[in-house]
């Protein structure tokens, strides 16, 4: 037997916007590239461009998360409730939702 919660029933009934799912995806890349340039920075600590790309891509990833957040709520347990007057964490989608 397969019990559901609220939540989930929800969920199944309000699917999210595509938009959501495209915002999701460039935060993905950008933090994917983020990581692949630290990673890289740890072995070549002096290469300048490398440096200047991480700076770039590190902002460009942060300027995306806040936007995701405003529109659709937080994406971590410590990111800002800011899109509304109401704690808004329970409110988004679980993890196996998406």
């Amino acid at each position: 037997m397969i019990i559901r919660t609220e939540k989930e029933d929800e969920a199944v009934a309000n699917p999210l916007p595509k938009e959501y799912y495209q915002q999701l995806e460039e935060i993905q890349a950008a933090d994917f590239v983020v990581l692949e340039l630290i990673l890289y920075l740890d072995t070549h600590p002096h290469d300048p461009q490398a440096l200047v790309q991480y700076k770039q891509f590190a902002q460009y990833s942060k300027q995306l998360k806040q936007a995701f957040e405003a529109q659709f709520g937080p994406l971590q347990q410590n990111s800002p409730n800011t899109s509304t007057a109401e704690w808004t964490w329970s409110t988004s989608p679980w993890p196996w939702q998406v």
